[in-house]
This record gives C-alpha cells, sequence and structure tokens, in this order.
C-alpha cells in the first residue's frame, strides 16, 4: 500500500525531512542563533557593592516576581551565575575596570577568563552579553583607556573561538563624559579626547553589530543645573519642553534628549545606522544637602514615568522607529557605595527586598518562585521564536518554489 510520504515528490520529501531536523537541531546548538542581549525594553542593575541586600536565590525570587527579564551585574560573581541557573532570567556579566588592562595585553587570559566566569554556567545561565569595564572613557586614565579596545577585541576573538560569538555580546557603556556637547540634541558630538579611544571601537561594533551603551542621568543634569532646567521635564511631567531648531524636533522630556544627543554624536562620526542602549539611568530617592532634587518623591516618579515611558515600546524624537531599551540603577540600595550621599540611594528595593520606590512593583514573598520547567512559551521568552520564525518562512518559501 502506498502511504502518504511515498505520493510526495522526493525533493519535497526532502525538504520536510530538512526543516524537521532544523526544528529539532537548532535548540541543542544556540551558537547557530543570533540571540539578542536584550528582551522587551525594561532591565535592571543588580549592584551589590552592600552589606544588607538579600542572597542571590532571594534577589532571582524577587526579580521573577516582578517580571524583570534583562539583568546587568557589574563581575561574574559565582553565587550570583549560579542563582540565575535555570530561570530563563537575562544576563549580562561585567569585566572589572581592574581586569581590562591585562585582558587587553594577553589573548590567553580572555579566554582564561571565559573559561572560569562564563563557559561553564552555559547554557543553563543565560548570559547574553559581557560588558568590557564601565564608563573607561573620558576619564584620567589614559592607559586605561588606550586599553579598552585591545580588551574588547580579546575577548570577542576568544567568544569566537569557543563559538559562542553569536550568543554572547561583548560591548562597554560610556558616561556622559564621551561628550563634547548634548544641548540641543542635534549639537551633539563626541570630545576629541574621547573619539581617539572611540573611534576604533565603535568601527568594530558595526562589525559585530554591537550597541552604543551610554549611561543616563536626567537626576544628575538637574542637579548640576537646577536653576536653568524644568525638573519637570527632568522628570518626564507636564512641561513646555524644549524645541530643536536644526532638526524641528520637539521634547517632551531630558531622558529622549540626552539619547538622542548620542544618536547625533553616532551620525556626526559616521555611524548612522548604531543602536543606543541606556545602561544605567535613574534617580537618587535621598542625598546631600547640596544634592538638588533628590527626595522619595522624585525618585518615585522618574522611575514610574520611565517605566511607563519604555512599556510603551517606542523611539525617540529623532529615531520613531527604534524602539528605546534602558537598564535601571539600581535594584538595591547600596549601602557601601563610596562618593556622594546620593550614590547609596538609587534603589528601586530596600536591603530587605521590600519596595523602596512605589512604582508598581510587589517586592520580596515569603516563599521563593519555583524554576520553571522548559516549555514552548519559554522558548519564545528565551528568544528562539525570531530564529524558528525565520526558518518557517524560509522553508513555506521553498516549499511554494518547489511546488510552483
Amino acid at each position: 500500500m502506498r502511504t502518504f510520504f511515498s505520493m510526495l515528490p522526493w525533493r519535497l520529501l526532502h525538504f520536510l525531512i530538512y526543516c524537521s531536523c532544523c526544528f529539532i537541531i537548532l535548540p541543542l546548538f544556540p551558537g547557530l542563533m543570533s540571540v539578542d542581549a536584550f528582551t522587551g525594553t525594561y532591565g535592571i542593575n543588580y549592584g551589590r557593592i552592600a552589606d544588607n541586600i538579600p542572597q542571590p536565590e532571594r534577589v532571582v525570587t524577587l526579580l521573577r516576581s516582578s517580571k524583570i527579564k534583562n539583568v546587568r551585574i557589574y563581575d561574574a560573581d559565582d553565587s550570583v551565575l549560579k542563582a540565575f541557573k535555570g530561570t530563563g532570567l537575562e544576563l549580562i556579566v561585567g569585566l572589572p575596570n581592574g581586569f581590562v588592562k591585562d585582558i587587553s595585553t594577553n589573548q590567553s587570559h580572555a579566554m582564561d577568563w571565559l573559561k572560569e566566569n562564563v563557559q561553564p554556567y552555559l547554557p543553563d545561565t543565560h548570559i547574553r552579553g559581557i560588558a568590557i569595564g564601565n564608563e573607561v572613557l573620558g576619564g584620567n586614565d589614559q592607559e586605561l583607556e588606550g586599553a579598552l579596545f585591545g580588551a574588547i577585541k580579546n575577548m570577542y576573538s576568544a567568544l569566537k573561538k569557543l563559538q559562542l560569538e553569536n550568543l554572547i555580546e561583548v560591548s562597554t557603556s560610556h558616561s556622559q563624559a564621551v561628550f563634547n556637547s548634548s544641548y540641543p540634541p542635534s549639537s551633539g558630538t563626541f570630545k576629541e579626547s574621547a573619539l581617539v579611544y572611540l573611534k576604533p571601537i565603535l568601527d568594530f561594533f558595526s562589525k559585530t553589530g554591537a550597541p552604543f551603551c551610554v549611561n543616563v542621568y536626567p537626576f544628575l543634569a538637574y542637579d548640576s543645573d537646577p536653576d536653568h532646567i524644568d525638573i519637570n521635564y527632568a522628570l518626564f511631567e507636564p512641561n513646555a519642553g524644549v524645541y530643536d531648531e536644526k532638526t524641528d524636533l520637539h521634547y517632551d522630556n531630558m531622558f529622549d534628549a540626552q539619547v538622542d544627543a548620542a544618536y547625533a554624536a553616532l551620525e556626526a562620526a559616521g555611524f548612522n545606522n548604531m543602536e543606543v542602549i541606556v545602561t544605567e539611568t535613574g534617580w537618587a530617592s535621598a542625598g546631600g544637602n547640596d544634592e538638588k532634587g533628590a527626595s522619595p518623591e522624585n525618585a518615585r516618579t522618574y522611575n514610574f514615568n520611565l517605566r511607563k515611558r519604555l512599556f510603551k515600546r517606542k523611539g525617540t524624537p529623532l529615531r520613531p522607529k527604534l524602539v528605546t531599551k534602558a537598564y535601571i540603577f539600581a535594584l538595591f540600595n547600596e549601602d557601601l557605595k563610596p562618593g556622594q550621599n546620593s550614590e547609596r540611594h538609587y534603589g528601586l528595593f530596600n536591603a530587605n527586598g521590600s519596595v523602596s520606590d512605589d512604582i508598581g512593583f510587589s517586592g520580596l514573598k515569603s516563599s521563593p518562585a519555583p524554576a520553571s520547567t522548559l516549555s514552548l512559551k519559554d522558548i519564545h521568552r528565551q528568544g528562539w521564536s525570531t530564529s524558528y520564525s525565520f526558518t518557517l518562512i524560509a522553508c513555506i518559501t521553498i516549499l511554494v518554489t518547489l511546488l510552483a
């Protein structure tokens, strides 16, 4: 008796077998798929310069109950990486500034660092990116600035040798110190002293597809000039806004203006198509007597309005079709951070996991959330759906061609 499959044209039968194999094999080899380092639009920085914050397992419970999927840490702490295992949370780990010079001059050390701090935790811990240093450019350490590009290249080369370059993105975050001008947004340019080191990095990232990562703090801008900056403009509250004559664009909040200043600076440097991702932004709930605007009310207003703005999944006035993504700073108040008093008061949550800024999160519950098992829904959340959809479209296209 002839079966259904025996009646199919041989080319079509081979094609169906091939498609079936693709859908089975692709999840087993994540290096074959390009996975975005950022899911959705909202993430958070999990800083740990404190002696009173919850253990990582409790932090995972907090993040999952708050439905925060994207997380950045500033190192590759073993206890954190183990706690994130099997959770589905997307993690960016940091190579601290103190390692940058060594990694820059020793490619083998980059490989050693990956084999110790990244590879053993894959694939169960979803490490999606490595941030090389933090706010290196625009400072006073020219030797460190000169080492940044070498560290980026060596880390990427080591990832490539491990066939992880399509799974883990290499990036670095910049402060506002790299900009020569940012007001109005269209005047955004890089300082020549920073561009010397930044240009080869941008060239490299344009080839690897990495974004330009920048830390954006309207709080610091307002604090530096409270007499001339409308606090409502900084807090996403109703205000007259700012008009940029060069682009004929209107800005009703400083966050968008600072992001567009970064886009303008990239464009001026010849990188029109590079995405900007905000890797830190937040507002201090307390500060010293000379820190204007630091208050629980302002922190709550900024973080609530920012979250609402990001969840709209829209772009900026200059890049309206490119959805804005941002990591909030920070998860907890960090009582051991040096510097001004405000540095220790950016947390959305208190040390015990209770809500510090009430912007819609519930805080820690008494019992930990159960670890999820892998399902089709998990596959979608982990970013595999894009690759599956692409494969499905390709399969349908070829099928139509064969049957034509």
